[in-house]
């Protein structure tokens, strides 16, 4: 059997192993090559026919690169970069929406802007809605309906009543982000506007909707299904997750299923209608932010792999690998290594089903972006799986069909005009980059991780096919690097002791000279021996690290607005779950009273000045 795991790995692009973050071989056991074969649907015993393996070809000669709008050849072009949930404003019901979006986006048009970026706006758990995390989707192919504007839908003022507007009051005076209560009082709001659609809209709008749903077709009539029957078993005292729910539930063929689906035919049109709705609200942004004069409007986020006990994995098929997760192996600072607990794309069931969940999934993102980011974009290449029943330490590298993968990205990006950033952080295979680039994918690139040798990178140094940015959502914002924020919490959650904290501490204060160096060097900042002793991170030194940014080549900058603002605890820790308050952020100041701030303003003229348009 030995033998025959072996040939079946070589096969199918298991590797034999990898170099650890030390420099050290760790070989792969056969018993996790078997079970990375079996989650694959790879029989073992040499029976049966076996599937066809994804192509692993040489990328040398691509037939075509990702689009590229033809500014871009000549210019480079910045935005800011937000959580759409965390935006704060005086209409909203406690939790960014997509009229919040629009807004943020026509205001920043005036500023000179060319993008707003957001992290995922996948769908989530809506019957289970402290299910927060836009990284870890129930489906990628549809929107969050938490994020849509009631008030913006046709019809609200007939159901508009003062208790409910004092509810979102309340809502929106919270520090943090109030998931359950959001739900509370949008959705019953959101099921009244849906009956008054079915009774008064008119035929026309009625015919849209149908097309839009026969679009659509089985992927959002499972998904809608999905979202009924979880908030059933929610009802009925399970959660939202299929994995729970009682054996007859568990597919979507099965009987019971489609007993279900025929007795609740309203509930399922009212969740198809929420992502009709979403999807309008969100069309809407983005050609309000073009319209408004950006070039580029919204620049929306991929996740990386989607929940395994969301209505993506609960629809199935060969193309999703349910019996592995999505990690990295041990490394100096996880020494157990990372599960992500996401489901990953199969390269076996990928080739059987010739891409086209792939590609459907890349549909669904570009289709109102002006860019989009893919989470992890080594996942072209090669992913780190776990099987069930092992830990992080027991996974393995799966080979992918980049160069296939790869001409799919830039199909779809020339048919949707949709410019792709790869975010290559991390442990990024040899040539990855290069590759990606010469592909016309944007590299991202992140001014943390920008020193050679103990010393920051010059601005001339920085990759022109790229898109950089000063921190994001999973590091210290520029403030709280500043004064050790990250360090800190590190030791609140029991992820480093206090000893471990002192000397990180340390090292700190030693890249802040670093920097303040690297920003007077680039003449980014006047000298002043004052910097290096402030308890605060000056403004003069966050304008200056934005204007350092806006000198490189790269062709794209994103602002992180939280760094505009001047804000010190960052969006998400990695590793946490409540340890700290993951996603649930709002932003400093309300969209409206942006102008107000002095700080925002600065670093907003700073970019602008290094970036105009021509």
């Amino acid at each position: 059997m030995t033998d025959r795991i072996e040939e079946l790995a070589k096969r199918f692009g298991i590797a034999e192993g990898y170099i650890s973050e030390q420099g050290d071989w760790v070989t792969t056991p056969d018993e996790t090559k078997a079970k990375v074969l079996e989650a694959m649907g790879v029989p073992l015993d040499g029976d049966g026919v076996l599937p066809k393996p994804a192509r692993m070809e040489d990328i040398a000669g691509l037939s075509d690169s990702a689009f590229w709008p033809p500014f871009l050849v000549e210019q480079r072009a910045w935005g800011f970069s937000v959580q759409a949930y965390a935006l704060r404003s005086a209409r909203n019901w406690g939790i960014g929406d997509f009229e919040d979006l629009a807004r943020l986006a026509e205001y920043a048009a005036t500023l000179g802007a060319d993008f707003v970026g957001v992290s995922p706006l996948h769908a989530l758990f809506l019957a289970e809605p402290e299910r927060i995390s836009p990284y870890s989707p129930s489906s990628r192919n549809f929107l969050n309906p938490l994020l849509i504007a009631p008030d913006q839908v046709p019809g609200f003022a007939d159901v508009a009543t003062p208790d409910v507007a004092a509810k979102c009051a309340m809502l929106r005076e919270t520090e943090l982000i109030d998931y359950a209560g959001v739900a509370a009082v949008k959705i019953p709001v959101l099921e009244e506007l849906f009956a008054l659609f079915l009774k008064t809209a008119p035929t026309e709008t009625k015919d849209i909707f149908e097309h839009y749903c026969y679009e659509q077709g089985k992927a959002l009539e499972i998904h809608a299904l999905y979202e009924a029957l979880s908030e059933h078993m929610v009802a009925q005292g399970y959660n939202a997750a299929w994995t729970t729910w009682p054996e007859v539930y568990r597919d979507p063929n099965n009987i019971a299923v489609r007993d279900f689906a025929r007795a609740a035919k309203t509930r399922l049109a009212f969740h198809a209608w929420l992502q009709w709705t979403a999807e309008k609200q969100l069309a809407d942004a983005q050609a309000r932010s073009r319209a408004a004069g950006m070039r580029i409007g919204l620049y929306l986020d991929l996740a990386v792999g989607i929940s395994p006990d969301g209505s993506a994995c609960w629809q199935g098929g060969p193309a999703i690998a349910r019996a592995a997760r999505i990690g990295c192996p041990p490394d100096p600072f996880s020494t157990q290594g990372q599960d992500w607990g996401l489901v990953p794309f199969s390269p076996v069931g990928l080739a059987v089903e010739r891409l086209e969940p792939f590609k459907a999934v890349l549909r669904a993102n570009m289709r109102h972006a002006g860019a989009l980011r893919i989470d992890h974009a080594m996942g072209l290449q090669r992913l780190y799986w776990i099987p069930d029943g092992n830990t992080a330490v027991d996974g393995a590298y799966v080979a992918y069909p980049f160069r296939e993968l790869l001409e799919g990205v830039a199909a779809e990006s020339w048919i949707s005009q949709t410019i792709v950033i790869g975010e290559d952080l991390g442990t990024v295979p040899p040539g990855f980059t290069d590759t990606m680039v010469r592909a016309g994918l944007l590299s991202y690139q992140v001014f943390y991780f920008s020193d050679e040798d103990g010393v920051w990178r010059a601005p001339h140094a920085y990759r022109r096919e790229a898109m950089v940015c000063a921190s994001t959502h999973d590091l210290p914002t520029l403030r709280g690097w500043w004064i050790c924020n990250d360090v800190d919490w590190r030791v609140k959650s029991a992820r480093a002791t206090e000893t471990e904290a002192v000397i990180q501490r340390q090292d700190r204060k030693h890249d802040r000279k670093r920097l303040l160096d690297a920003l007077m060097g680039a003449q980014a900042l006047k000298p002043d021996p004052s910097y290096i002793e402030a308890s605060e991170m000056p403004d003069d030194v966050i304008v200056a690290v934005h204007r350092f940014l806006a000198a490189t080549p790269c062709r794209l900058l994103a602002v992180q607005l939280d760094d505009a603002l001047g804000t010190v605890e960052q969006a998400n820790l990695p590793g946490t779950i409540d340890e700290h308050p993951n996603w649930r952020r709002k932003i400093a100041a309300p969209i409206e009273d942006l102008n107000d701030r002095p700080l925002f303003r600065a670093v907003a003229a700073a970019v602008a000045t290094e970036r105009p348009k021509t």
